[in-house]
C-alpha cells in the first residue's frame, strides 16, 4: 500500500490538534486565535513531547495562502465609501495611534540594542491592534452595541487598511535597506498610483462581468470565480513589485462594491477559516521556549509599552479626533493589544530575511499576554477615568467631556474649496487612467505594430498606428480632465457672483488643458521626431478636436455613468431590499442616544409576541424604529407587529438602555432540551387484538393523541397506500394502525 505524502500527514496532525485545542479554548471563552497558536506550539519541533510536523516548507506555503485569503476576506468586509462617510475623526485617531505606537516600538527596540530593521518592523507590529480580539472582547462583555465600541471598530478598520500600506512600505524599505526620503516618496506614489488604477478599473470591469454571467452563477461557480479573481490579482500584484496579500485585499475591496459581495463573503468564509487556521498554527510553530526565556525581560517591557502606550497615546488620539475624555479613554484602553496583522508583518520580515529569528516568538508571546489582559483593560477604563476626574481641575474635565457636544455637527466649506477639491480629485484620477493607457499601449501594442512592419524603414507606420490608437483610448479621459466640473453648480455660482472670480476659473481650465497637452506631447515625442513646436501645435489641435467632439463627449459621459452605477450597485440593492439605514442615524450619533441592531435568537421567548405585549419601551427605555425580516424592512412598526425568530431589530437608545436590552435578549431564551435524543419520533405498527381497549371506539374516543401523545398516520387495508381513518369509524379486532410518537409514549401505547 502506498504511503501517504508528508504533506497529508502534517495536515492531519495540524487539524486534529487545532480542533482539540480550539474546543478547549471555546469552552474557556478565549479567542480561537490563541488556540491556534497553542496548537502550533504543540506540533512544532520545539515541543519534544508531542508529534511534530515533518515538512515545514509546505506549512509555510499554506500559511502564505492563508494570509492571502485572510486579507481577501478583509477586503470583502471593507468599502472605501465607508471610509469617506466616517469623516475626519477616525482617520485622525488611526493615523495618530499608528505613528505614536510605531515610534514607541522603534524606541523600545533601540533600547534593547536590536538592529535597525528589527526596530522598524517592531514598530509596525506594535502599532496594529487586533480587530478580531477586540470584537470578541466587546461581544463577551456585552459592549458591542455601545457607542464607543463603534468608534473603536471604525479606527480598527482604518488600521487594517493602513497596515496593508505599511506592509508595502516595509517591503520597499527592506529591499533598499535604507530610509532615504526620495525612495519613500517614490514608494508612496507607486502605491497610490496602482491602488487608484486597480480600484477604478476593477470597479468598472468586475461588476459588468458578474452582471453578464449572473444567470450562470450558482454558489459553487461564484466561489471558484471569486477565488480565481483573488489569486489573479495576487499574481499581478507580485509582478509589479507588491505582495500577493496586497493584491488579494484590493480584489476583495473591489468585489465589496458588487451586489454579490455578501454571497461571496459567506462562500469564502470556510476557505478563509481553513487556511487562516493553518497560518496561525504556523505562527505557534515558531514559538521557542528557549528564546522566550532569554527574552523574558524584553517581552515584559513590550507588554508594558503596549498597555501604557495605548492607554495614553490611544486616548489622546481619540481626543484629537474630537471625542470626550471619558469616551477617548474607553476607546484607547480597548486597543491595548496586538494580533493578526502583527503576525503577518512578522512573517513578512522573516520571508524577506531582514529581521532576527527571535523577534517572531517574542511578538507572539506579547500578543498572547496582551490578549488575556484585553478584557481587564476595557474594564479598567472607567475606574481610571474616575480616578483622573478626582485629580484634574473640574473646569478642565468639564471642557474635555463636552468636546463632542460643543463642536458643530456640520461645517460648510467654501465654494472655492469644494470646486478645487473636486477638480483635483478628477485630475488625479484621469491622469492615472491616461498614464495607464500610455503604458499599456507602449508595452504591448507598439511591439506588435513593429512586428507588422518589420522593416526599419516602415517602423514609422507602426508608430503612427500606435499613436492613433493611444490618442483614441486617451481621448475620453483627456476630455473629462479638461471639461469636468466646468458647468457644475459651484462653477456657475462663482462665475455669476463676481467678475473677479472669472479669471481664476478660466485659469483652472488652462492648467488642466496644459496637463492634457503634456500627455499628448509625450506620446508624439516618443513616437516621432518632429520639433517641439510642431508637436505642441499638434497637441493643441488634437486636444481641441477632443474637447469639441460630440462622440468623445458621449463616450466620456457613458463611461463615467457606468462607473458610478457600478460603484452604487450595492447601495441600490440595499435600497431595493430595505437594508439602507435611515437618514437620521448620523444625527443621533452625535448625542447620547444612538442606533444599534439586534438579531432575535431562534430560541427567544419573545417570538410570537407583539411589540405591545413585550412593552420594550417601558421595560428598557428603547424604541424599535424598524424590523428587518427576510429582504424587507418594516419601518416604524406599531404595537401589533409580532416578533419572529431571526428578525433584525433596529433599536434606538442610550448605551445603558441598549446594554439592558441586549442582556434581556440574550438571557430570555428557552432552556436547552437536555434529553433531546429521547424525543426522537418513531413509526410503529399497532394491531388491534381481542383484548385491546380501543375496540368499538372512534379515533377521538380512543385517546391515542390526548392520553398517549401519539398520532395515527393511517389504516393498513392491504392497499399500496395507507387509508385515512374517518372520524366516525370505530376500531375493530384485526385493524392494523400505523402510529408515530416518542419512544416512551409508543411503549405505553403498545403495552395497553
Amino acid at each position: 500500500m502506498a504511503e501517504l505524502p508528508p504533506m497529508i500527514q502534517d495536515l492531519a496532525l495540524i487539524l486534529v490538534v487545532a480542533g482539540i485545542v480550539t474546543l478547549v479554548f471555546k469552552k474557556l471563552k478565549q479567542p480561537l486565535v490563541l488556540g491556534y497558536i497553542v496548537a502550533g506550539f504543540l506540533v512544532s519541533p520545539h515541543m519534544p513531547y508531542t508529534a511534530s510536523v515533518v515538512d515545514m516548507e509546505d506549512i509555510h506555503l499554506w500559511a502564505d495562502i492563508g494570509v492571502m485569503f485572510l486579507l481577501f476576506s478583509l477586503g470583502l468586509d471593507f468599502s472605501f465609501k465607508k471610509i469617506l462617510k466616517m469623516g475626519a475623526s477616525p482617520i485622525i485617531s488611526a493615523i495618530t495611534i499608528i505613528f505614536c505606537m510605531s515610534m514607541l516600538g522603534v524606541c523600545a527596540g533601540h533600547a534593547f540594542g536590536w538592529s535597525r530593521m528589527d526596530c522598524i518592523f517592531l514598530g509596525g507590529m506594535l502599532a496594529m491592534s487586533s480587530t478580531t480580539i477586540i470584537y470578541k472582547a466587546f461581544d463577551d462583555l456585552g459592549l458591542r452595541q455601545q457607542q464607543f465600541a463603534g468608534l473603536v471598530m471604525s479606527v480598527l478598520i482604518l488600521e487594517d487598511i493602513l497596515a496593508i500600506v505599511m506592509m508595502v512600505m516595509l517591503s520597499a524599505i527592506a529591499s533598499g535597506n535604507n530610509l532615504e526620503g526620495g525612495q519613500m516618496v517614490g514608494a508612496i506614489v507607486k502605491i497610490a498610483f496602482f491602488l487608484i488604477l486597480w480600484l477604478i478599473v476593477g470597479i468598472f470591469a468586475v461588476p459588468i462581468f458578474l452582471r453578464k454571467v449572473r444567470d450562470l452563477m450558482n454558489a459553487e461557480v461564484l466561489l471558484i470565480v471569486s477565488l480565481g479573481l483573488c489569486c489573479a490579482m495576487a499574481v499581478f500584484s507580485t509582478k509589479v513589485g507588491f505582495s500577493s496579500a496586497f493584491g488579494a485585499f484590493i480584489m476583495g475591496s473591489i468585489l465589496a462594491e458588487t451586489v454579490e459581495a455578501e454571497k461571496i463573503e459567506k462562500l469564502v468564509e470556510p476557505v478563509k477559516n481553513l487556511f487562516g487556521a493553518i497560518f496561525f498554527v504556523s505562527v505557534g510553530m515558531l514559538v521557542d521556549l528557549d528564546i522566550l526565556t532569554n527574552y523574558a525581560g524584553a517581552i515584559a517591557a513590550l507588554v508594558l509599552t503596549i498597555l501604557m502606550g495605548q492607554a495614553v497615546f490611544g486616548s489622546l488620539s481619540f481626543m484629537l479626533g474630537g471625542e470626550s475624555l471619558k469616551s477617548a479613554m474607553r476607546c484607547g484602553f480597548s486597543m491595548a493589544q496586538i494580533g493578526e496583522f502583527s503576525f503577518i508583518i512578522a512573517s513578512l520580515g522573516l520571508s524577506l530575511g531582514v529581521i532576527s529569528d527571535y523577534l517572531y516568538p517574542v511578538v507572539v508571546a506579547v500578543s498572547v499576554i496582551t490578549t488575556f489582559l484585553t478584557p481587564y483593560m476595557i474594564r479598567l477604563a472607567t475606574p481610571a477615568y474616575t480616578a483622573l476626574e478626582h485629580r484634574l481641575p473640574v473646569e478642565l474635565i468639564s471642557s474635555l467631556n463636552h468636546l463632542t457636544t460643543s463642536r458643530p455637527s456640520t461645517q460648510k466649506n467654501s465654494l472655492w474649496k469644494r470646486l478645487l477639491t473636486q477638480m483635483t480629485i478628477n485630475t488625479i484620477v484621469y491622469s492615472i487612467l491616461t498614464s495607464a493607457v500610455i503604458a499599456l499601449m507602449f508595452t504591448f501594442v507598439l511591439p506588435f505594430t513593429h512586428e507588422l512592419f518589420p522593416s526599419r524603414g516602415l517602423h514609422w507606420y507602426g508608430n503612427a498606428l500606435t499613436g492613433v490608437l493611444t490618442v483614441l483610448f486617451m481621448a475620453p479621459f483627456l476630455r473629462a480632465m479638461v471639461m469636468k466640473k466646468n458647468r457644475s453648480e459651484e462653477w456657475r455660482t462663482l462665475w455669476e457672483e463676481s467678475n473677479r472670480n472669472r479669471l481664476p476659473l478660466l485659469f483652472t481650465i488652462l492648467v488642466r488643458a496644459v496637463l492634457a497637452i503634456s500627455y499628448l506631447f509625450y506620446v508624439f515625442n516618443y513616437l516621432s521626431h518632429f520639433t517641439n513646436a510642431i508637436m505642441i501645435t499638434i497637441g493643441v489641435v488634437v486636444l481641441a478636436l477632443i474637447v469639441f467632439s460630440r462622440s468623445i463627449k458621449r463616450r466620456s459621459i457613458l463611461l463615467e455613468r457606468l462607473f458610478i452605477n457600478n460603484l452604487r450597485s450595492r447601495d441600490i440593492e440595499a435600497q431595493v431590499h430595505g437594508k439602507k439605514r435611515p437618514l437620521y442615524e448620523g444625527k443621533l450619533l452625535d448625542r447620547d442616544i444612538h442606533i444599534a441592531e439586534f438579531d432575535i435568537p431562534g430560541d427567544s421567548v419573545w417570538m410570537g409576541n407583539s411589540l405591545k405585549q413585550l412593552n420594550l419601551g417601558r421595560k428598557y427605555g428603547v424604541h424599535v424604529s424598524s424590523i428587518m425580516r427576510g429582504g424587507h424592512r418594516l419601518n416604524i412598526p406599531d404595537g401589533d407587529y409580532v416578533i419572529y425568530p431571526y428578525d433584525r431589530l433596529q433599536v434606538i437608545g442610550s448605551d445603558e438602555q441598549l446594554s439592558k436590552f441586549q442582556h434581556a435578549l440574550a438571557t430570555e431564551v428557552f432552556n436547552e432540551d437536555t434529553e433531546l435524543e429521547k424525543r426522537e419520533m418513531k413509526l410503529r405498527q399497532l394491531i388491534i387484538d381481542a383484548d385491546s381497549p380501543f375496540i368499538g371506539k372512534t379515533l377521538q374516543e380512543s385517546g391515542i393523541r390526548s392520553t398517549y401523545s401519539c398520532m395515527v398516520v393511517g389504516l393498513e387495508e392491504g392497499k399500496e397506500n395507507l387509508s385515512p381513518v374517518p372520524a366516525t369509524r370505530r376500531f375493530q379486532e384485526g385493524d392494523i394502525l400505523w402510529v408515530v410518537g416518542e419512544e416512551e409514549a409508543l411503549k405505553a401505547l403498545l403495552s395497553c
